[in-house]
């Protein structure tokens, strides 16, 4: 299983290239309650830099249960690897 954000890199056609792979593609959930309500943040501006700063922390750096204790880009690189 290999779970991303709703950016638009993960849209259509990785959602069916994942498929493909035989994986399964779930969109997280946890934006809200991990990101939204811990950090402050002045204006759009600095929300879109924060966020791309969390998005960057969760898919590549922040390990997960539900990846064997691998961050997702990991994972995504070893099942792609075969």
């Amino acid at each position: 299983m290999i779970r991303t954000d709703n950016r638009h890199e993960f849209q259509t056609q990785f959602h069916w290239h994942i498929k493909d792979l035989g994986m399964e593609h779930v969109y997280i959930k946890t934006d809200k309650r991990e990101f939204y309500q811990i950090l402050d943040y002045s204006d759009n501006g600095d929300l879109h830099k924060k966020l791309a700063q969390w998005e960057d922390y969760y898919n590549f750096l922040r390990s997960q249960a539900a990846h064997m204790g691998k961050a997702p880009d990991e994972q995504l690189k070893q099942c792609m690897l075969g």
